[in-house]
């Protein structure tokens, strides 16, 4: 039995090209024409090379039992490079996972053919398919898992981008700097308020940050604290700061809070904090 399972393996390996050829072309033949002829040339050698090594996976751990022991490592180093460059590529995941089946049809092809001109025992097929299947669905639940990591790392630093570009501190002189804030401001956004304020003020080297607050409707617990501390932190660093734009029902969650904010600088509105910024000047 083992060495009739080598033989399929080896006539797998044989097959590798030939089934990544008809995987691709069967996947092609589902995209518009004028959408397949913008694809380069290059990528799709890159994708049938893909499709070959995955399916030649397959063929050395029958034709090479030494290696089924190392399958679960090889197959998630397969899902590692394989799901990123997917994902680079914009593919879904759902329309990669498509493949699946047809990998799975095409690898039984190979074996019933080899079983049939060979005149080798159902028994061989039958644990041969008992060895790939599973490993099969291995290889799908990596890919998955490391696409989908892929996926949540990109968005995680696409927002934390977007959050910083929602921080912006802007200089309008040499002691002078204004940070209007917008939107809800969650735990997250606070604490990188924090960090990103605290390096900007040392770079720019100002003595006064007008901390505008008009356009932010809702303040938790926590984002009221933070504030708090942004405040008392720039007082330490020399730089006094003034807030503005303080809306009733956030003065009255740091009242509820007890923050004592009787050492610091209000104004009600922007150009009340200019005016006398100016005056001191």
């Amino acid at each position: 039995m083992i060495n009739e399972m080598e033989l399929l393996g080896k006539a797998l390996l044989d097959e590798k090209i030939n089934i990544a050829r008809k995987i691709h072309e069967l996947r092609l033949s589902e995209i518009p024409e004028d959408q397949r002829q913008l694809i380069p040339s290059h990528i799709e050698e890159e994708i049938v090379r893909l499709r070959a090594n995955f399916v030649g996976l397959f063929g050395e751990f029958l034709a090479e039992p030494e290696k089924r022991e190392m399958a679960n490592d090889l197959i998630e180093k397969w899902a590692n490079e394989t799901s990123e460059y997917v994902y680079k590529l914009g593919v879904p995941l759902d329309e990669a996972l498509k493949d699946t089946t047809l990998y799975r049809t095409y690898i039984h092809e190979v074996f019933e053919n080899m079983v049939i001109t060979q005149d080798m025992s159902v028994k061989t097929l039958l644990a041969t398919i008992k060895i790939i299947d599973p490993l099969l669905d291995y290889a799908v639940y990596c890919f998955s898992l490391t696409f989908v990591n892929f996926y949540t790392v990109n968005l995680d630093n696409a927002r934390k981008a977007f959050i910083e570009l929602s921080v912006p501190i802007v200089s309008i002189s040499k002691d002078i700097a204004i940070l209007p804030l917008i939107g809800d401001i969650d735990t997250e956004r606070a604490l990188l308020l924090m960090e990103n304020t605290t390096k900007e003020v040392g770079r720019l080297g100002i003595s006064y940050l007008i901390l505008d607050l008009s356009g932010v409707a809702i303040v938790d617990t926590m984002v009221a604290h933070h504030i708090f501390n942004l405040s008392s932190t720039l007082n330490l660093l020399g730089v006094k700061t003034i807030l503005t734009g303080v809306r009733p029902e956030v003065a009255q969650t740091a009242v509820s809070l007890g923050l004592d904010f009787s050492g610091q600088i209000t104004k009600g509105t922007l150009q009340q904090a200019l005016s006398e910024l100016k005056g001191l000047s």
